[in-house]
């Protein structure tokens, strides 16, 4: 028999005291504070990057833009005295020029400082190319194994054992991704050639005129944007499989009831409203390939470079087939010549240069995310 005056259940969510007060104000302290150290740790990135690199992009005389820096390929820095000690730095295109309208000046210690003078044109646009070849195969090639991942394959133990392999590429350092381009796509990839290397590890004659060969593409643009491509696959197939399965099950379920086949489904009620996350992944795999190094030196990058990457073409396979200059591996170039202070300039200007170019990159993806985000109503 129960007792009459039973003593009442305390509330779950009752507090029990200052002490709990305290504890909670305390650990919104703590989160609160790391979550603003890594702020001001970013800005004050920011702020030193575009300090130092500002001065390079502009200049005291009219138009004040530094209009070759960003017009003009990398040249060596020319630094010298004449006979009465005035010192001299210029450009070497420019002192050829002057030399030949000064043949009376002489011209006394000379020194040459690789890439530290002319403009960033052609790594500029070879970042570009890359990032854009890049994210174009991944995001295709991404979104496929997302859709067959989320609506396809079941959830047995192969599908979690692949799942996992997924995730666990995500972590592979970028150097190992870059061994596996300049092996693969460097040395081994198929290409249709009129006379087979002796390198080619297998050859097939297509016709009586060419073979296909598995010899290589050799250091080039594609090599390069498919390496980077593989290295950011992880990163793109998890996030749109995670925006893929947040699609409510009734879309699918009014889809099939009207009659509609998987693959209508798939087109018509499932990717139009995955399509913000799919931007998303797009923007991770941005800032995660337009900044490696490694990948695109084994693989994509020339040191030295006169044409840009459009300019004397003989055929399509040219262009994808060429070596290609790159903001990150010429930075890492400048940052290897000795400490002289007329090479800073160079090196502040185009890190914030390839700063600025991610940054685009990213905001052009986060403007058409939130756009498509604004039409789609669930």
């Amino acid at each position: 028999m129960s007792s009459a005056h039973s003593t009442p259940s305390p509330h779950p969510f009752k507090s029990t005291g200052g002490l709990n007060k305290w504890s909670e104000r305390g650990l919104t302290t703590i989160f609160a504070s790391c979550a603003y150290l890594i702020i001001l740790c970013a800005l004050f990135i920011f702020f030193d990057i575009g300090r130092k690199g500002l001065p390079t992009f502009f200049k005291s005389e009219a138009p004040f833009i530094n209009t070759e820096f960003f017009t003009e390929n990398p040249q060596t820095l020319v630094t010298f005295h004449d006979a009465d000690g005035k010192e001299y730095a210029m450009s070497s295109k420019n002192f050829d020029t002057w030399t030949k309208a000064n043949p009376q000046i002489q011209v006394v210690n000379e020194h040459r400082l690789n890439y530290s003078a002319g403009g960033i044109l052609n790594p500029l646009a070879g970042t570009a190319l890359l990032v854009i070849l890049c994210m174009t195969i991944a995001l295709f090639i991404g979104v496929a194994a997302a859709v067959y991942l989320s609506e396809y394959c079941g959830q047995g133990r192969l599908m979690s054992a692949i799942r996992l392999s997924i995730l666990n590429l995500a972590g592979v350092p970028s150097i190992v991704f870059a061994l596996f381009g300049w092996g693969v796509f460097c040395y081994m990839a198929p290409i249709l050639v009129s006379e087979v290397s002796d390198r080619s590890l297998l050859s097939f004659k297509v016709s009586s005129e060419s073979y296909l060969s598995f010899e290589g593409w050799g250091t080039s643009l594609i090599s390069g944007a498919f390496t980077l491509a593989i290295m950011v696959l992880p990163v793109i197939i998890t996030a749109c499989e995670e925006s893929l399965r947040a699609v409510p099950k009734g879309f699918r379920e009014a889809s099939f009831a009207l009659g509609s086949t998987k693959w209508q489904t798939i087109r018509k009620a499932v990717l139009p409203y995955a399509l913000p996350g799919i931007m998303t992944a797009s923007i991770l795999g941005i800032t995660r390939v337009a900044g490696e190094t490694a990948p695109i030196m084994l693989t994509a990058a020339a040191t030295d470079k006169n044409n840009l990457p459009w300019e004397g073409l003989d055929g399509t396979w040219s262009f994808f087939g060429q070596s290609v200059q790159a903001l990150p591996f010429h930075i890492y170039t400048l940052a290897k010549l000795p400490d002289d202070p007329l090479s800073k300039p160079m090196q502040n200007g185009a890190t914030l240069a390839f700063l600025l170019l991610v940054m685009g990159f990213a905001m052009l993806s986060i403007i058409l995310r939130n756009r498509v985000r604004k039409k789609l109503k669930w």
